[in-house]
């Protein structure tokens, strides 16, 4: 029988998710765990659990190597009393760890919280009344206040500045619940209760900025009649941009600048090292968190020299592991499963788009031709030719953002004036080398950051790279 190659995912932990890909598929469970250590540089026991795409993508365990698809979601399960740790035999001790603010981003369906015991009952005999007689529960403003207060804290668990439509479906999930809230004579019946939660938030806000919460203190201070100098209280405000889950966290308890600075000092010493301890890296840059989103949105340090203090983000799994942070979401998984979605319908609408004539026209068929010559068009392959036709479809110009260069010739290329893009580095200049060229460069600010073997690899890092000015 052919041998078989194999894509993996591999989920190590939350923040450590590593693609593998063998030539062939392993003769047992055994062998794969093997190259799993190898390839991982761990060094403890543990099982497998696969993504069983027969039953709804649920995990099941890996017993028969066999069993497992030939692209996987593997996850690595440790036993429960097993504190080894990746790469190290020692154990790693911190102080309080980073607790995330929120581990959930904003729900499709907002779950309207339970109250106290006394509003409840009222509202579970006020949604009785209006059932039979269609007539609405009044309340005392102490009541209207429980339920405003307990649902601008449910508000602020996903969002501290949520938006007026997000507002809108608070208030709409709010009467849909208990109908007995509907407010007469209101085209919509949640109108009113709209405009309550909004002033409710930013009495909330107030609240928890008076308390130290730096999300929402980094945006106080601010004109007022005592200081009718300073800034205007509605301009520069800071505030999460629309993925963003974990915006600016307070310190860890116990913890303040100067001692997460000393740990700072630990991740760059670690970096440093031929064998990096992995697992103590992703510890450090957890615990420190939070100073290093106070340095980027508070003290608004340029990308350079952020990269400089923390250099453990010019790596590939700790640029992921930032982005889980800040977004909840894992940022290969994420990306790779929409693209390979929709490759077949983009490549499609852009060889349609190709046979016909046009400078765009053009472009997008001479890309189509160079693709077709290709020996293989694997799936890396299929990600490129759709990610360099997208930018001409969309009448976008590549040059300052996509540069090419040939090592066969002596002279470097100029990249001192690109902002944000790519390096692609090739060994010859033949065209089939377009789609597969020796590795693609990630450019900020005029220099290399990091490369990959793929186009769609350096194409998604380049924007968690840039999490220092598009998150900031």
């Amino acid at each position: 029988m052919a041998a078989q190659a194999l894509l993996l995912h591999v989920h190590v932990s939350a923040d450590i998710v590593r693609k593998l890909t063998l030539i062939s598929r392993p003769e047992s469970v055994d062998e794969l765990k093997d190259i799993i250590k190898e390839r991982l540089n761990l060094d403890c026991d543990f099982s497998l659990l696969y993504e069983d795409p027969d039953f709804d993508r649920q995990l099941c365990s890996l017993v028969d190597i066999e069993e497992l698809p030939q692209k996987a979601v593997v996850k690595v399960v440790r036993p429960e009393n097993d504190d080894s740790s990746v790469a190290s035999d020692d154990p790693i001790i911190l102080p309080h760890a980073m607790t995330p603010d929120r581990v959930e981003r904003w729900p499709q369906d907002f779950p309207i919280p339970t109250f106290s015991y006394e509003v409840e009952l009222l509202l579970g005999e006020g949604d009785i009344a209006y059932e039979r007689t269609g007539k609405v529960l009044k309340l005392s403003r102490g009541q209207k206040h429980d339920i405003l207060e307990t649902l601008a804290a449910k508000m602020h668990g996903f969002k501290a500045y949520p938006s007026d439509r997000e507002v809108s479906m608070v208030a709409e999930a709010l009467i849909t619940k208990h109908p007995c809230l509907k407010e007469p004579g209101s085209q919509t019946g949640w109108y009113g209760w709209k405009n309550s939660l909004k002033f409710k938030m930013g009495n909330f806000r107030a609240k928890l900025s008076r308390a130290g919460f730096q999300e929402i203190a980094v945006n106080s201070g601010k004109r007022s009649r005592n200081d009718p100098d300073k800034q205007s209280p509605h301009t520069n405000i800071k505030r999460p941009k629309r993925a963003e889950v974990n915006f600016l966290p307070n310190f860890p308890r116990g913890e303040d600048a100067v001692s997460l600075d000393q740990l700072r000092l630990q991740m760059v010493d670690e970096v440093k090292k031929s064998e990096k301890n992995h697992s103590l890296l992703t510890k450090l840059m957890h615990t420190t968190f939070a100073l290093r989103r106070k340095e980027i949105i508070s003290d608004e340090i340029p990308v350079a020299e952020i990269l400089d203090r923390w250099p453990a983000l010019k790596m590939e799994s700790q640029i992921c592991a930032e982005f889980h942070r800040i977004t909840n979401l894992n940022l290969k998984n994420h990306f790779y499963a929409v693209l390979d979605q929709h490759i077949p319908r983009l490549q499609s609408l852009f060889r349609k788009k190709a046979a016909r004539t046009g400078k765009v026209s053009d472009v997008l068929s001479q890309l189509f031709r160079t693709y077709d010559l290709q020996e293989q068009a694997d799936i890396h392959v299929r990600r490129a030719v759709v990610l360099h036709a997208l930018p001409p479809y969309l009448h976008e110009d590549t040059s300052t953002f996509i540069k090419t260069w040939d090592m066969t010739h002596s002279d470097e290329p100029d990249i001192r004036e690109v902002p944000l893009g790519l390096l692609l580095i090739r060994a010859n200049s033949i065209d089939a080398t377009f789609f597969s060229p020796e590795k693609i460069a990630v450019l900020i600010e005029g220099n290399i950051i990091i490369d990959f073997p793929t186009l769609a690899d350096a194409f998604v890092v380049l924007f968690a790279s840039k999490l220092p000015k598009m998150f900031g």
